[in-house]
């Protein structure tokens, strides 16, 4: 079953069962992927569809961070709620610790010694953290890592 029909079902199952935050949150999914669909004139497959859930997801994160910054618990809790439906749709997210030891491997590969070749080291990680992490943490991660190797 591809992605596009699981999130086509789980939108029937959430219109039967009466479950809004469900029915809401699969709808504004089908829509961002139809739109995408649209705009590129393509049929998106099941990775295409990940990489549109990814960037909802991005966009809940921001949105969280965003109400918490207004103070306003209300939306904080809806967009948590959209988050977590979401989140179900995409692949096991990698552990901070997990990212650190490939990190480490990484930069050991790459025989990167300081911050200034993290791209480098970058280069040889993302492959393998594509759509199971945040590429904006990995690359924290690896600049810390590269930072206390220079300095420690």
């Amino acid at each position: 079953m591809t992605l596009k029909d699981q999130l086509n079902d789980d939108l029937k199952a959430a219109m039967r069962s009466g479950d809004e935050p469900r029915k809401n949150a699969v709808r504004l999914l089908l829509a961002a992927v139809k739109q995408v669909e649209i705009d590129q004139r393509v049929t998106l497959d099941d990775t295409g569809i990940s990489g549109v859930l990814q960037k909802e997801a991005k966009g809940r994160r921001e949105s969280i961070a965003d109400a918490h910054k207004a103070s306003r618990a209300d939306l904080v809790a809806g967009y948590e709620t959209e988050l977590r439906i979401i989140e179900s749709y995409l692949p096991r997210q990698l552990t901070r610790d997990e990212l650190v030891e490939m990190a480490k491997t990484a930069i050991a590969e790459a025989g990167a010694t300081d911050a200034k070749q993290i791209g480098a080291v970058m280069k040889l990680l993302t492959p393998h953290t594509k759509g199971q992490a945040d590429g904006k943490l990995v690359s924290e991660i690896v600049r810390e890592l590269l930072t206390k190797q220079a300095g420690g």
